[in-house]
């Protein structure tokens, strides 16, 4: 799967944790690289890291780590990577916000169409 970003195109792989250092060392359900254009999705399926109820819990978790990942590729291409640095870390890489961009924007959107003015 690919997404283009700010006209970057991004691949999209599914890894097994156990076969992706960056996933199993931090514990993370999905990671946006900050060097290269790949966001990565752990995969869903391993029992080990995840339990869901059935499959539309399990789609509804992979769609929310996609959007968050989306939004980190986003700020990166932006130029916010690089030039967002502070003593407590970039603002861009705060991931409260991007998790607040990540689940705010369906509604955001909705209400831009709503009013006809997302574009």
């Amino acid at each position: 799967m690919k997404v283009d970003v700010l006209g970057t195109e991004y691949k999209i792989e599914i890894h097994k944790f156990d076969n992706d250092v960056t996933l199993k060392n931090n514990s993370w359900a999905a990671y946006c690289c900050s060097d290269k254009p790949l966001i990565v999705i752990g995969d869903l399926d391993d029992d080990q890291n995840f339990k869901f109820h059935d499959d539309k819990e399990k789609d509804t978790y992979f769609k929310s780590c996609l959007r968050h990942e989306i939004v980190h590729a986003f700020l990166n291409e932006s130029g916010l990577k690089d030039s967002a640095q502070s003593p407590n870390g970039p603002w861009s890489k705060n991931e409260e916000m991007v998790d607040w961009i990540a689940i705010q924007f369906p509604k955001i959107l909705q209400a831009f169409r709503e009013i006809k003015c997302e574009e």
